[in-house]
């Protein structure tokens, strides 16, 4: 399972205990042209990764 936030607390990334909070919300126009997501849970930095949105 993929998650885009960790606790600081209990080694939560490490342990891949996370919640995904971090979403885009597109229009119902914008929708079919939407042609994939991902959650980049391998860059640290932060105790959110970066999720990215591909629009054509």
């Amino acid at each position: 399972m993929k998650y885009s936030w960790w606790s600081y607390r209990f080694h939560a990334r490490e342990k891949n205990v996370g919640w995904r909070l971090d979403y885009f919300v597109v229009s119902d126009a914008l929708w079919p042209r939407v042609t994939g997501a991902e959650i980049h849970n391998e860059i640290f930095g932060s105790d959110h990764c970066p999720v990215e949105l591909d629009i054509d």
